[in-house]
């Protein structure tokens, strides 16, 4: 079936025009540039006054399946994905059980088969002792290999020096990497512990603190370290600091080794967010100053930064009470990538052609996706219209991840999701999900030039 978008603001490679981009099945066929009134097709959607911009590529979600599907699952987390313009994923190894086997991964293959919306991969975990593995891994499946060079991921740790330069010297893959410095997180903990008492917890505003500049910065710098002698590819997940961007080079992706990658809480949400929001907004690595979300902002159009994420992390509202200790970290913020987003573009942060580089085109780049990402004819139909001035409110009924929650609510966005295709067939329109859409693995090409 021919399908054609007519009279949208196509927002794709640096550039905004008006046209309209004709799909055959599953993949573009055309992509017009002005006026196409002369010919009719079997399907077509009026486009007129929205945006329609390439879906984008999330390389960093937490879908918590398998082993804790009570607050999130494949199913309803790519069903959150496709309301908020995601079209394809790449999913953490942090599950129970985690994904450091090869007999795991490709369970989570399985069950992303049956049940993803949208298109999907998974990252393999590094620990201490599966080095020998790597060599396995089939490098047109998996994005990555994972590495939490931090604390809080139980045997996923990789804190052996030993390990890590085996881990960067022998990886077929690129490594991704979660840097913070354990010693020193540990070390700020005995400092609040000796302060308060002997306290088992402190106040959530103290958790950038504890999570500190420079324990993201040690680690981070380490990271680049290695990088650098054992010549691997490195990407860093959510930088977080001011000085952690020191560390990276503002040039032409394709000639990049070491890249960065920011996530939407960290460009929203600041320290003073804690009294309004709470552990809402604790995440690992923490928000940190206004001045540090800033420097963040600022690195979206200097280069500095590669790739924009979500981290989407959902836990439970019980899960999350507590304070810089034992409230769970991480937040639900899938849905709200994309507008988040443009709305810092009505900021003045970025030029909206900024948005779909950062959020579709650089990951396919990135991590060799085979023909997704742009809007290009013989690629796959994976689009979003949005809706500018728009003037909505997040309200509960208006979030679809299982969890039930997200620090977005009550925020007034003025962009809005209008239209998800996947694979050249409609995900979501107008609030409701399409049933019966499944995604496809993504497949990475190293040969394959963007």
């Amino acid at each position: 079936m021919r399908t054609i978008i007519r009279n949208a603001t196509i927002v794709n490679e640096g550039r905004k025009f008006q046209g309209s981009v004709v799909i055959e099945d599953e993949v573009i066929q055309s992509v017009i540039e002005g006026d196409d009134s002369t010919q009719a097709y079997e399907n077509e959607i009026d486009a007129t006054g929205l945006y329609l911009f390439p879906g984008v590529i999330d390389d960093h979600v937490h879908f918590r399946e398998p082993g804790m599907e009570y607050k999130a699952d494949m199913a309803s987390e790519s069903r959150t994905a496709a309301a908020g313009g995601v079209t394809s994923y790449m999913e953490m190894p942090n599950t129970i059980p985690q994904t450091t086997t090869l007999e795991n991964l490709n369970h989570k293959f399985n069950i992303a088969r049956n049940k993803s919306r949208v298109n999907y991969s998974f990252y393999f975990g590094a620990t201490n002792d599966n080095v020998g593995l790597l060599p396995q891994l089939d490098r047109s499946r998996v994005p990555g290999v994972k590495v939490f060079m931090g604390s809080s991921t139980g045997n996923m740790l990789v804190d052996r020096e030993e390990a890590l330069y085996q881990l960067f010297q022998t990886s077929p893959l690129l490594i991704m990497a979660h840097c913070e410095d354990t010693r020193i997180i540990e070390q700020n903990i005995r400092m609040f512990r000796k302060k308060y008492k002997g306290q088992n917890d402190f106040p959530v505003r103290y958790h950038s603190r504890i999570r500190s500049v420079e324990a993201c910065y040690e680690s981070s710098a380490l990271a680049v370290r290695l990088a650098k002698e054992t010549g691997a590819r490195l990407h860093i997940a959510h930088v977080s600091t001011a000085r952690e961007l020191s560390l990276f080079e503002n040039k032409p992706l394709t000639e990049k080794k070491i890249t960065a990658e920011a996530v939407i809480a960290h460009l929203m949400f600041s320290t003073e967010d804690y009294d309004r929001l709470g552990t809402k907004i604790k995440c690992n690595p923490s928000v940190k100053t206004p001045e540090d979300r800033q420097a963040l902002r600022n690195a979206l159009t200097s280069g500095l930064i590669d790739v924009v994420a979500t981290d989407h992390a959902p836990h439970l509202l019980n899960e999350k009470e507590g304070g810089a200790l034992k409230a769970m970290s991480g937040m639900p913020m899938i849905q709200f990538s994309l507008i988040s987003m443009l709305e810092m573009v009505d900021q003045g942060v970025m030029p909206v052609e900024r948005v779909p580089q950062l959020m579709s085109h650089n990951p396919a780049i990135l991590f060799h996706v085979s023909k997704r990402g742009f809007i290009r004819p013989g690629y796959y139909a994976d689009l979003v219209l949005v809706e500018p001035n728009a003037n909505w409110q997040v309200i509960s009924g208006r979030y679809y991840t299982k969890c039930g929650w997200t620090p977005m609510d009550e925020r007034t966005f003025n962009w809005r999701v209008r239209r998800t295709i996947v694979n050249g067939k409609t995900a979501f329109c107008d609030g409701i999900v399409v049933d019966g859409i499944r995604g496809k693995e993504l497949v990475f090409d190293d040969s394959f030039m963007q």
